[in-house]
């Protein structure tokens, strides 16, 4: 049994890790800055050092899964002053505190990191292609995973990146900023207008084999390593729009279509090999069947006849 802290476990993907991680054993512990009646709690906004410092000063660490992020394309342009104080500095702040306390890090990054290339996305991509991320939450995701490549070689601190590629699934709370199978959810089940970029193609990953991989990284630590945490299935945007859509028994008459959304990476189509061989990646849960268990989901947590 490992003592392990998640932050952001509060979150969308946070929530179920911190289940999945204590059904295993694990003792959990879980900092986020929302109020949380969790006795195994620290109320802590990671863009200050202070209130991270005194987390490790009450308690030792094994693993530190640092998920607490501002997550989102359009978020972080209305509102970069608190992604970047969230993302470049509560990373940096982690780093310093890793250093210290010497914890093994398991660090969320993003599948935006891979920007505007347009082939099957390998790990080795960023680091050997000359790409360019399109957008600040993208750019954030790629200085974290510079921060740790630094702090690695500087200090010989031991962290695992992971490249989340659309992950969504049950527990997912609309929002304008959250992902796109959300808000399409959302939207269809209130009878809302939404629009399609029809030239985007993704790897929409359920949220439950994403957190199966995630809680494997404990008994699988390769320091400095990275994964993509896919699935292998590949969709465009409409495809999904069309299932939430014959799921409901809608028409589409509330649906725009549209073509490619600038800023925005066109095609995510991962490689999971690395995952597969070390992780034991084996995604279960294919588009068409989450796609139900999220608006059922959604029903029940919005009251939606």
């Amino acid at each position: 049994m490992a003592t392990i802290l998640v932050t952001g476990g509060l979150g969308s993907v946070g929530s179920p890790l911190v289940e999945e991680l204590e059904t295993r054993g694990h003792d959990v512990w879980v900092a986020d800055l929302p109020w949380s009646e969790r006795d195994k709690y620290y109320r802590c906004d990671v863009s200050e050092y202070r209130q991270l410092e005194r987390i490790f000063e009450d308690r030792d660490f094994e693993f530190v899964y640092h998920l607490a992020a501002e997550f989102g394309r359009m978020n972080g342009e209305r509102f970069y002053e608190t992604m970047w104080k969230s993302n470049a500095i509560g990373t940096k702040h982690m780093l310093r505190l890793q250093q210290e306390h010497d914890f093994r890090m398991i660090f969320s990054s993003s599948s935006e990191v891979y920007g505007d290339y347009d082939d099957v996305m390998e790990e080795s991509v960023p680091h050997e292609k000359s790409i360019r991320q399109l957008n600040d939450y993208a750019i954030s995701k790629w200085v974290n995973e510079q921060q740790i490549l630094n702090s690695a070689d500087r200090h010989g601190t031991e962290t695992v990146r992971v490249r989340l590629f659309n992950t969504y699934g049950p527990g997912e709370k609309y929002s304008e900023y959250r992902s796109v199978v959300a808000k399409f959810c959302y939207r269809a089940l209130h009878d809302e207008p939404y629009h399609v970029y029809e030239d985007h193609h993704r790897s929409f990953t359920y949220v439950g084999d994403t957190v199966t991989t995630l809680a494997n990284i404990v008994d699988n630590f390769n320091p400095g390593e990275v994964y993509n945490i896919a699935n292998t299935e590949y969709h465009n945007i409409k495809e999904l729009s069309d299932l939430i859509l014959e799921y409901l028994d809608k028409d589409d008459s509330k649906v725009e279509y549209r073509g490619t959304e600038e800023h925005n990476t066109l095609n995510k189509r991962a490689s999971v090999q690395r995952a597969k061989r070390d992780l034991n990646h084996d995604p279960q849960i294919s588009l068409e069947e989450g796609v139900p268990k999220t608006i059922e989901w959604m029903r029940d947590y919005y009251d939606v006849e």
